[in-house]
């Protein structure tokens, strides 16, 4: 029986502990639900434990937005205070507000 628990919630503004991104949280996987070869393609050395949360980010840096999706050991909450520019937030999310965004849509 999985006993983790998320250590960030939907709409939450995070970051990535070494890549220099950020983007808010959609949706999360108690533990990693990717596929092997995008596992195996993560350098051994800082590959992360599968048997942790995995968050499904709208992601953004200077160049682009994307989705991402990142182990929980490798997140941490943006410090900058401002919203994230994705284009995608609207279509999930309501406006930002305190370091995140409310749920704006229905969600299973």
């Amino acid at each position: 029986m999985l006993k983790s628990a998320a250590k960030f919630h939907l709409g939450q503004v995070v970051r990535h502990r070494v890549y220099p991104f950020r983007g808010v949280i959609f949706d999360v996987d108690p533990e990693f639900a990717n596929t092997e070869d995008w596992y195996e393609a993560i350098p051994e050395d800082i590959r992360p434990r599968r048997e942790q949360p995995f968050y499904h980010l709208l992601a953004e840096n200077d160049e682009s937005y994307y989705v991402a999706y990142v182990s929980e050991q490798n997140l941490l909450p943006d410090a900058t205070g401002g919203p994230v520019g994705h284009p995608s937030i609207p279509d999930l999310f309501g406006p930002y507000e305190d370091g995140s965004y409310p749920l704006d849509v229905q969600m299973n």
